[in-house]
């Protein structure tokens, strides 16, 4: 992280339990240490044990990234960021709202026969990431299942699972037409949800840019950007949902600090002096 990125992510760190008084050892290393590390590996979609030596002992990131998943720690720190972000555009700190969609992804031999499946749509033999996202693109929920199951299937508790904390302003969802069913009419009743099904016109061919599906396809695509994530090395499906809020943490994170990597040629002060010539 560059110092603004870190200024940013600090402003919106969760409190440690340990500095509440509620219990718990004082952290044996520095957070933007330990925050460094857990974001290389996703970002570049190392090993655990392949970790370079200038951060801290990869068990010890290892086991600092479980504490943050027990504790649903990543994210708090993304909601908090999401909320900074749109309050600084003029917006709710809560979306009104929202997109749904879902990518499925192939599977390594790590991942068990109990956690993956097959996509015969997409002909991926793995596990599928359903996520939704306010109308900027920035993730409010993921959850990750099999690859054989179907959207509609997945989305009632995707939704569920959103609207359950409190706060929450959404009112309105756009979807494909996948995303019918009894089921989810019965969760987006419960909660005031309104849906509009966003369809191809009759007799288009080829990619056509389709009004707000746009935008979660583009924040999949910038979750695909995360190599950790290209293809799916997660034992449990826990652990590769929390690598989709690291990923989203990212992004934000960048965004915010106004410092999205760049080719040398846009960043003159990187550039390396041409030598003189006789």
């Amino acid at each position: 992280m560059t110092d603004a990125e870190w200024a940013e992510v600090r402003s919106a760190m969760p409190v440690p339990a340990w500095l509440l008084k509620r219990g718990g050892c004082p952290e044996a290393y520095c957070h933007r240490e330990m925050l460094d590390a857990v974001r290389y590996l996703v970002d570049n979609g190392v090993k655990w044990m392949a970790l370079p030596v200038d951060f801290p002992y990869w068990r010890a990131v290892y086991d600092f990234f479980r504490r943050w998943r027990t504790c649903d720690y990543v994210r708090e720190l993304h909601e908090r960021l999401r909320r900074t972000a749109r309050g600084c555009q003029g917006r709710n700190a809560e979306p009104s709202a929202g997109i749904i969609d879902s990518q499925s992804v192939d599977a390594s031999e790590t991942v068990g026969e109990d956690s993956r499946g097959y996509d015969g749509g997409k002909s991926r033999d793995g596990r599928k990431r359903h996520i939704l996202t306010d109308t900027e693109g920035l993730l409010l929920e993921v959850t990750v299942t099999t690859a054989d199951v179907h959207g509609s299937k997945a989305a009632p508790a995707l939704l569920e699972t959103f609207m359950d904390r409190p706060g929450r302003l959404l009112k309105l969802l756009w979807v494909d037409s996948a995303y019918q069913g009894p089921a989810l009419a019965k969760a987006f009743t419960r909660h005031g949800v309104r849906i509009e099904v966003v369809r191809r016109s009759d007799g288009q061919r080829g990619f056509v840019v389709l009004a707000r599906r746009r935008v979660v396809e583009r924040t999949l695509s910038w979750l695909s950007r995360s190599r950790r994530l290209n293809r799916d090395h997660e034992r449990r499906p826990d652990h590769h949902q929390q690598m989709v809020w690291w990923s989203a943490v990212i992004r934000l994170s960048r965004r915010m600090a106004g410092d999205a990597p760049r080719w040398p040629e846009k960043r003159p002060e990187r550039q390396t002096p041409a030598p003189a010539q006789a």
